[in-house]
C-alpha cells in the first residue's frame, strides 16, 4: 500500500468495519484522525499505529463547523457512519444523510483529494425502508458535492464481532427456535469485513476508482434460511427449530420488539428482509479492485463455532 495517504479522517472509525480499515491504514504510516462522540472508545485502537499517528478527536457530527475542522488539511475522509435502527436524537434521516452531506460538503471545501462513502446494497431514496432511503439520500448528498467520491455498498458484512451470525449465533444458543421471517426466502451475499476494508484502500490508492459505485458481495449468494441453518450447526445447536414467521406476523411482532432495549427487531427490518440483498452484476465489484472474495465458510467458524470444553 502506498505510504504517502497523508492525513485521513475516518468518521465511524471505532465501529466493527472501521476498525479493519484504521489497521490497514496505520501500516501505511498516514496520520489518522477519528472523529467521535465517544473518543474514550477509540483508545483501543491507538495501539494499531506508532505514537501519536492515530488521533480521536471528540465531535458532534451535526456541527458544521466541527466537521470543518476536523476534516481541514486533510488528504482523504472516509464516511462510515452508519445505524440499524433509529434511537433518540439519531434518526436514520439524520445520520445517514444529512451527516454524509455534511461531511461530504466539508471535504470539498478543504480540497480533500479522495473521498468514501460506505453505502450498503439496497440504498434508493425511493424506498419504502427508512434506512435503504436514506442511505440512498446519503448517496445523491455526496455525489452532488462530491462528484469524484467512491461509494462502496456491501451486502451484509461478517467478521467477528459482526451484527447478524454473532448475534443469530447467540440466539440460537438461547432461544428454542430462529425465526425465518417471509419463509426465510430472502437472498443474502455476505461478504467479509477485511475484504469491505481492502477495497477502501484500493479506492483511496487507485485513481480509476475516482467517481465509481462498486457493489460488495462474496462469492455466493445464500437465502436467510441457508443462512441460519449455517448458524445453528456452527453454534453447535442442529437441532434447533427454524420457525416461518409470516411477513404480516413479524411486523406486528416488530411493532413491539423495536420498543426494547437494543430494538431487536424493527418493522424496517423486516421492510428489507423482503428484498434480495445481492450484487446487481451491473456496477463493479471486489473483483474488479483486484480482490478475491472470502468464503464465509472460512471466516465465521473461527468465531462462532463453541469452545471445545
Amino acid at each position: 500500500m502506498s505510504a504517502s495517504l497523508g492525513k485521513v479522517v475516518v468518521f465511524g472509525g471505532s465501529g466493527f468495519i472501521g476498525r479493519h480499515i484504521v489497521q490497514r491504514l496505520a501500516r501505511t504510516g498516514a496520520r489518522i484522525i477519528i472523529p467521535s462522540r465517544h473518543p474514550g472508545q477509540v483508545t483501543p485502537l491507538r495501539t494499531a499505529g506508532e505514537v501519536g499517528q492515530i488521533v480521536p478527536i471528540a465531535i458532534d457530527v451535526n456541527d458544521d463547523a466541527a466537521v470543518a475542522a476536523a476534516v481541514a488539511e486533510s488528504d482523504a475522509v472516509i464516511n462510515l457512519i452508519g445505524i440499524l435502527a433509529p434511537s433518540r436524537g439519531n434518526g436514520f434521516e439524520a445520520v445517514q444523510h444529512q451527516a454524509a452531506a455534511r461531511i461530504a460538503r466539508a471535504a470539498a471545501a478543504a480540497g480533500t483529494r479522495t473521498f468514501v462513502q460506505m453505502s450498503a446494497i439496497g440504498a434508493d431514496a425511493t424506498s419504502d425502508s427508512a434506512y435503504a432511503s436514506s442511505k440512498g439520500a446519503g448517496e445523491a448528498a455526496v455525489r452532488a458535492v462530491f462528484p469524484g467520491a467512491v461509494i462502496l455498498r456491501p451486502s451484509i458484512v461478517f467478521g467477528p464481532g459482526d451484527g447478524f451470525f454473532h448475534r443469530f449465533g447467540r440466539m440460537a444458543r438461547i432461544l428454542p427456535f430462529l425465526p425465518l421471517i417471509g419463509g426465510g426466502h430472502t437472498r443474502f451475499q455476505p461478504v467479509y469485513a477485511g475484504d469491505v476494508a481492502d477495497a477502501v484502500m484500493v479506492a483511496l490508492n487507485d485513481p480509476t476508482c475516482t467517481g465509481r459505485t462498486y457493489e460488495l458481495g462474496g462469492p455466493r449468494a445464500y437465502s436467510f434460511k441457508e443462512l441460519l441453518d449455517y448458524v445453528r450447526r456452527q453454534a453447535g445447536v442442529p437441532g434447533r427449530w427454524l420457525v416461518t414467521l409470516p411477513f404480516p406476523i413479524a411486523t406486528l411482532q416488530a411493532t413491539f420488539m423495536e420498543l426494547l432495549p437494543g430494538k431487536p427487531l424493527t418493522r424496517d427490518q423486516v421492510r428489507l428482509l423482503r428484498r434480495d440483498n445481492v450484487v446487481s452484476g451491473s456496477l463493479p465489484g471486489l473483483t474488479d479492485l483486484g480482490i478475491m472474495p472470502t468464503a464465509l465458510e472460512l471466516i465465521v467458524p473461527t468465531y462462532l463455532r463453541p469452545p471445545r470444553g
